[in-house]
């Protein structure tokens, strides 16, 4: 047997650094993934109030991640009234859903009155200022709907379910992706992004919106559990992509580094932003809640 080159002996041992990065990182972001999960689906099981006490806590920490980036492209939001507006939206959805047009309404008023009384001031920071909370406290305060439009056990798995709709449909996003995925869908904002990803997660919340269905606590049948299936996964890849672009807009590759294999806060929330209020309105919109 011939010896083994100090040549090849360099060229193969980048290949096994390179396997046992990945599995390292696999292995991280599993675990992180499962931390994060674990936390929010224990406020959902406990209640109304912790569940609006950790979305607003996750408003937050979007609300700040966005503003970061803003910064970076040069624009200056009101950083307390926009972060201060972003933890309340969740929060007054306890209340009455009324609360949350009024909020809206106060938030535009007082960025008026700023813009107004601050000649400094462009309206694009008021633009990043108002869109900031509006994007993440707003758009996540259905999470909080969600878990108080039904009482008791059912009115937790309700969200349980919309979130791991969207958790599952980007699992197997990945999983057909990765496998199978050849032709790219929109590669200048997302460049991993294929069209056979899009239809397996497609096929992932499907099967969680059927596996509410064949519980038979919810107003729901087989046509209702397929289309909101399909409709919140659509919603929740756009809000994955409306993220992807503000990030290559400012030149980031990631929010922030809060979650270990993750990024941000709002890279781990971003298909929730839109997936979580696309099901709350077919849900009320449909007599369900």
């Amino acid at each position: 047997m011939e010896p083994v080159s100090r040549g090849a002996r360099k060229q193969t041992a980048p290949d096994t650094e390179s396997q046992t990065s990945g599995l390292h990182g696999l292995v991280v972001r599993t675990a992180f993934g499962l931390i994060y999960a674990a936390l929010f689906i224990g406020c959902l099981l406990l209640g109304t109030l912790p569940t609006a006490l950790f979305v607003a806590a996750m408003s937050w920490l979007c609300c700040f991640e966005f503003f970061r980036m803003m910064r970076l492209d040069g624009k200056v939001p009101n950083e307390l009234l926009g972060l201060t507006a972003a933890v309340l939206f969740p929060l007054s959805a306890l209340v009455d859903p009324l609360w949350l047009t009024a909020l809206i309404f106060l938030l535009v008023l007082t960025l008026g009155l700023w813009y107004v009384f601050s000649p400094r001031t462009r309206i694009a920071d008021i633009a990043v200022t108002a869109f900031g909370p509006i994007y993440t406290g707003f758009m996540l305060s259905s999470i909080v709907l969600l878990r108080d439009s039904i009482d008791g056990f059912p009115g937790a798995l309700l969200p349980i379910g919309v979130c791991a709709s969207l958790w599952v449909s980007d699992s197997f996003a990945y999983l057909v992706g990765s496998r199978f995925g050849k032709h790219k869908m929109v590669p200048k904002i997302s460049p991993h992004k294929s069209w056979e990803g899009f239809f397996g997660g497609l096929f992932g919340s499907v099967i969680i919106w059927l596996i509410l269905l064949v519980t038979g606590l919810y107003r729901i049948d087989l046509a209702f559990a397929v289309i909101t299936g399909l409709a919140v996964a659509i919603l929740g890849v756009f809000g994955d992509l409306l993220e992807s672009r503000i990030k290559r807009g400012v030149g980031v590759k990631d929010s922030g580094n809060l979650i270990p294999g993750h990024g941000g806060m709002l890279d781990r929330s971003d298909s929730l932003i839109f997936g979580c209020i696309t099901a709350y309105l077919i849900l009320k919109i449909g007599g369900v809640i």
